[in-house]
């Protein structure tokens, strides 16, 4: 049986992912896994710093990982939006495709620290329960440890330029 294609992302803060994790999930009728949603029904109110992120995150994966394969196994598609931000995350995405040999899709969303700073004052306004984590400083934390990918990494990557 074919096996599903997983597709997912990178992009800095407030990039766009999730919109676009949104999009291409309704366009190809794929399963869309959200990192945030999880997270916030799993873990409510305990995410304040980035290391409590990490630490939440971490828990999370192990089973959303297998949860995944399952769901790639039987053919269907799976779009998630989880950061593929770090040459640790894109690994983890790595295992969860190959380990299956199911076909993949990076999508880098290419998008100015200006241009990421103008979308998440916009989100803070338009979901205030997110104002304790999406701000400037929150940005720069995570900002620091981002990698675009790179063509040596070997991924099926598909760049797209978002204009602020």
């Amino acid at each position: 049986m074919n096996k599903g294609k997983l597709t997912f992302f990178c992009g800095k803060m407030g990039a766009g992912k999730s919109t676009k994790a949104s999009e291409i999930a309704q366009k190809s009728n794929a399963v869309l896994l959200s990192e945030d949603e999880w997270l916030a029904s799993l873990y409510p109110d305990k995410i304040s710093s980035l290391n409590n992120y990490i630490e939440y995150s971490n828990l999370l994966k192990p089973q959303i990982k297998k949860l995944v394969q399952s769901i790639l196994s039987t053919g269907t598609d799976v779009v998630m939006d989880f950061p593929a931000n770090t040459l640790s995350q894109r690994d983890w995405f790595r295992s969860i495709f190959s380990e299956i040999e199911a076909p993949h899709n990076l999508i880098y969303i290419d998008l100015t620290n200006a241009g990421c700073l103008k979308q998440i004052e916009k989100r803070r306004k338009e979901q205030p329960e997110r104002c304790a984590t999406d701000t400037p400083d929150m940005f720069e934390q995570v900002t620091r440890y981002f990698m675009a990918p790179t063509p040596e990494e070997g991924f099926n990557t598909t760049t797209v330029a978002q204009s602020p």
